[in-house]
């Protein structure tokens, strides 16, 4: 199946196994899990749990979302803006220049056209209008930040990739020319050519994978995007690593912060933040020395585990203001500059949710033949 993409070889495989993570079992968090950071106790969902569990997992209807073409036109006052597209897709303008994050057009997080995790929110722009990228970024495997129809749509343009070491296998695969795919390790920097525009890889605590024996063959990596002017800083997903001190001791500070808050649970808090996890990220980013506007991402587009779909969101609206963190909360396709201050304005409320029926349609199960934590539910 082409969507499981393609393992390392080559020269690419020996540039993985001479990376400081790489061990025989495949690569590897370098920090150990932090105590409490993961529940033991709380069992994993199982397929039962995610067909038949959790209330309010979709909205009854689309969600609010603005057109940015227009905005698009004019650049930014400030030289630093950003278009949240929905999960972790966002539009970084900076520097002139257009980056976009882990672009996912397709309908469902899968290997699948048929069955898996289902889109539930469309994305505000066709893929085919956006404005020239300039190039993409993308920060590792999984399925919801990987996706084949897209990366297939850009494989026809000629905009350059970023990506975590071993990941420009897939692109490949999937007809993205080799001179066109730049792949970092943690703390390696790609200058953009023709720009003032530094990419630079950083740690990360999560995980790979596309099938039954890729576990971790490939890396995955937080990503800063840096001008003389502006930095940017994206987590990919994540649990909560206190190398993201590190991270803003090196590269920061930030103007911008756009972390992972959706698809948590009590057992895969080594691996993804959550909200309260990912305002402590915040802190470690830089927070407590006015650290930039936190944009999360991560949520709004798919039902990746058992809380409400706009959880995430409200947990943070609730301690954000308490720790003194500054939020950005636009509405899809609505294009926001850090600068221009806070935005926290509950926009979704006026979408009611419903919960999930007991017995959804099962086109909408993920395949019984991948495994636990490998696309779903982790990620």
């Amino acid at each position: 199946m082409q969507s499981f993409g393609k393992a390392p070889q080559g020269l690419r495989l020996e540039r993985l196994q001479a990376s400081p993570l790489w061990t025989p079992q495949g690569l590897r968090n370098r920090h150990p899990v932090l105590p409490g950071l993961r529940d033991a106790s709380v069992p994993r969902p199982t397929l039962t749990d995610f067909l038949c569990g959790g209330a309010h997992r979709v909205p009854r209807g689309p969600l609010p979302a603005q057109d940015p073409r227009d905005a698009w036109r004019r650049p930014p006052g400030s030289g630093l803006r950003a278009t949240w597209l929905g999960h972790s897709t966002v539009l970084v303008e900076i520097a002139g220049k257009r980056v976009l994050t882990d672009p996912v057009w397709g309908t469902r997080a899968s290997p699948s056209r048929l069955v898996g995790p289902k889109r539930f929110q469309p994305v505000p722009v066709a893929l085919r209008a956006l404005p020239p990228i300039d190039v993409v970024v993308i920060s590792h495997d999984h399925y919801d930040h990987l996706d084949l129809p897209t990366i297939r749509a850009l494989a026809k343009t000629e905009v350059p990739f970023v990506t975590a070491l071993g990941v420009g296998a897939h692109l490949e695969a999937w007809g993205v020319p080799a001179s066109r795919i730049t792949e970092l390790d943690w703390w390696e920097t790609h200058h953009l050519p023709g720009s003032e525009l530094h990419i630079t890889a950083a740690p990360s605590q999560h995980f790979s994978g596309r099938g039954l024996k890729d576990r971790n063959a490939t890396l995955w990596a937080s990503m800063v995007i840096a001008s003389p002017d502006h930095k940017v800083f994206f987590s990919g997903d994540t649990g909560l690593t206190t190398e993201y001190a590190d991270i803003a001791r090196r590269l920061g500070p930030f103007d911008l912060v756009m972390l992972e808050v959706g698809a948590f649970h009590p057992s895969w808090g080594d691996i993804h933040l959550g909200p309260e996890n990912a305002l402590k990220a915040w802190q470690l980013l830089g927070g407590g020395l006015g650290g930039g506007a936190f944009l999360p991402v991560h949520w709004g587009t798919f039902s990746l585990a058992m809380h409400a779909w706009d959880a995430p969101v409200e947990t943070l609206l609730q301690l954000a203001p308490q720790q003194g963190v500054p939020l950005l909360l636009p509405q899809l396709g609505a294009p926001v500059e850090p600068a221009h201050g806070p935005l926290d304005q509950p926009w979704w409320r006026g979408v009611d949710s419903a919960a999930l029926p007991t017995t959804p349609p099962a086109d909408d199960a993920p395949p019984p033949a991948l495994p636990k934590g490998m696309s779903w539910p982790a990620d």
